[in-house]
């Protein structure tokens, strides 16, 4: 892959999506264009890349970016995040919650295993939210992970990736070599398209963002841009839940962190009048 390809493959990817395509991995682009190339009916990655840069064709230009995107999911991922979630927000965010539901957002969702994960603890406390719904909303900028996201669908090395085996006897059905998600858990999450580098502002506010090992795709700037996106479409007593070796700290100071929960933020002005 020639300099000028590979500066052409950043450009598209970051233009669109914000996520920075490490230079040295040149290896991990031949693999995840050229399946795209074959798809679109060009006879390598270098002719598709041609024929992006004589057309400028928005819908090849997306194909690439798509393809790109960095997918890393697991169900019930790190198991504390979760922990807190069940066992700290929602019960303080149900405490104050006078009217109307607990809205839950996973930001950058991949391929679902977060969504569902969250479903399936609100589906084991539905008894303890009954006066408090709990609604969950997926999003990711994806069509492919969105499209296996939706169906429920797993292999066998997916489901062992954190996901607890009274759940899986609970929730899922094994047909030939997947398992399939039950339809009752996969109707709790609602699915959304959407850039996290485009205007949020029409998404609505949320009372828990979970956006986990999606800002360090960016770069600076960008996770600024996006954190301080984030702290709008969140309501004042939200929470924000990052990943474990994620920060806000230097970044922007929309955001703070909750003492003694590690990788949990509330809205930077919140915290300056609880101090």
């Amino acid at each position: 892959m020639t300099p000028q390809t590979l500066a052409l493959v950043r450009l598209i990817v970051q233009s669109r999506t914000g996520v920075v395509v490490d230079p040295d991995r040149a290896y991990l682009i031949q693999h995840r264009l050229a399946p795209v190339a074959r798809r679109e009916g060009f006879d390598s990655l270098d002719a598709l890349l041609s024929a992006i840069r004589a057309k400028r064709e928005a819908r090849l230009m997306w194909a690439v970016a798509d393809a790109m995107i960095p997918i890393e999911s697991a169900f019930f991922r790190d198991g504390t995040p979760f922990n807190q979630f069940r066992d700290v927000l929602l019960p303080s965010l149900a405490a104050n919650r006078r009217s109307g539901p607990i809205k839950v957002w996973s930001a950058g969702c991949g391929t679902g295993e977060e969504p569902y994960s969250l479903a399936m603890i609100i589906d084991a406390e539905q008894a303890r939210y009954a006066a408090t719904p709990v609604e969950i909303y997926a999003s990711d900028l994806s069509e492919r992970c969105l499209a296996k996201a939706q169906a429920g669908i797993y292999t066998q090395a997916e489901i062992q990736r954190g996901l607890p085996a009274r759940q899986l006897v609970q929730h899922f059905t094994k047909h030939d070599a997947h398992w399939h998600l039950s339809a009752s858990i996969r109707k709790r999450v609602r699915w959304r398209r959407l850039n996290l580098i485009a205007d949020l502002s029409p998404v609505g506010q949320f009372d828990v963002i979970f956006c986990r090992y999606v800002l360090e795709a960016f770069d600076g700037p960008t996770r600024k841009q996006v954190l301080e996106q984030l702290a709008c479409v969140l309501n004042p007593d939200g929470y924000l839940v990052l990943g474990d070796t994620e920060t806000v700290l230097g970044l922007t100071e929309a955001f703070a962190p909750v003492p003694g929960q590690r990788g949990v933020f509330v809205r930077g002005w919140q915290q300056a009048l609880a101090a």
